[in-house]
């Protein structure tokens, strides 16, 4: 196991959309071209495959293991590479995760399982199960109650986090945004919460700092990574007044992507790709396209943005 160090992935860690074609299989070549092409126009720092925006809970295990091996292939040795492993299952779980590592990776995100509503000691037992099943990878905690409906307390985070290779957390923060104090309050001072909510970039450094806070990772910067960057560096920098105004002439792009009830943004963001002409594919159903009506709702605040 290599030590982790946050300054390997960057500030700006992109969860890679997964595209699908029109008779709903996975589209390895688009995957290909869309992985190289956020790497080509320095959109993020790390690509996580498999991830919420990627929709990997309607995916297979082989699909998943494929778009591994698929994205790994051609950019590989150009961008850091995170392996989302998260399953229902602890066994699935450790398995995924192996074939991660045989592949090269040597971090994995891991949702906390969904479905089965875990206690916190289900929980603590999970991750500790699949820490020592996958000893060779860096391990990344995913707490993402709106979808698997379980929190992942911080005292349960603070005793995972003594185990070795549990070194991150990515934490859904809108919905309960101070509790990424509890987790830095909780955890040692090397111990990494990324931010995984597009709208609490700014609020997640206000809590933890440039040296606690490892970034963002973040859907909407397939499309607007570099305007992301600016935020983060100007925030950074102490311009707190002037970061503000640029969280609040995004933020129109970043709820629009929930229009109409959408859960997940993913689809809109795949019609936001089109716009500016990257196809990268359709939703899985029971995921939808956007509507016509969406759509131009979508391209009313990109044009705002002077971004079509």
């Amino acid at each position: 196991m290599n030590v982790f160090r946050k300054e390997t992935y960057g500030k700006i860690l992109i969860p890679m959309v997964t595209p699908f074609a029109e008779d709903q299989s996975v589209d390895y070549a688009k995957a290909k071209k869309l992985a190289q092409y956020l790497v080509n126009h320095k959109k993020g720092d790390t690509l996580i495959l498999s991830g919420t925006t990627g929709e990997f809970h309607s995916q297979t295990f082989d699909e998943r293991v494929k778009l591994f091996e698929a994205v790994t292939e051609v950019v590989g040795g150009q961008i850091p590479l995170i392996a989302g492993i998260g399953c229902a299952s602890t066994i699935e779980t450790v398995a995924l995760g192996k074939k991660a590592a045989a592949l090269g990776f040597e971090t994995a995100m891991i949702v906390a399982p969904y479905y089965t509503k875990p206690s916190q000691q289900e929980l603590y037992t999970h991750y500790l199960k699949v820490a020592e099943g996958l000893p060779t990878l860096n391990l990344m905690l995913y707490n993402i109650p709106i979808f698997t409906g379980v929190n992942i307390d911080p005292e349960t985070v603070g005793k995972l986090a003594q185990v070795k290779n549990i070194v991150a957390i990515k934490e859904e923060a809108e919905l309960n945004p101070k509790q990424i104090t509890g987790f830095l309050n909780a955890t040692p001072e090397d111990f990494i919460i990324y931010n995984g909510d597009d709208t609490m970039i700014l609020e997640a450094y206000a809590q933890g700092g440039p040296d606690r806070i490892g970034g963002v990772i973040s859907g909407a910067s397939h499309v607007i990574g570099s305007l992301i960057r600016d935020m983060i560096d100007t925030f950074l920098a102490g311009k707190i007044t002037d970061a503000a105004q640029m969280q609040r002439r995004i933020y129109p792009l970043l709820k629009i992507m929930g229009q109409n009830g959408r859960t997940n943004p993913v689809c809109l963001w795949k019609e936001a790709m089109k716009l500016v002409g990257v196809d990268a594919g359709i939703p899985r159903l029971p995921l939808s396209k956007g509507t016509p009506e969406e759509i131009e709702n979508v391209k009313r605040v990109m044009k705002s943005l002077n971004l079509i």
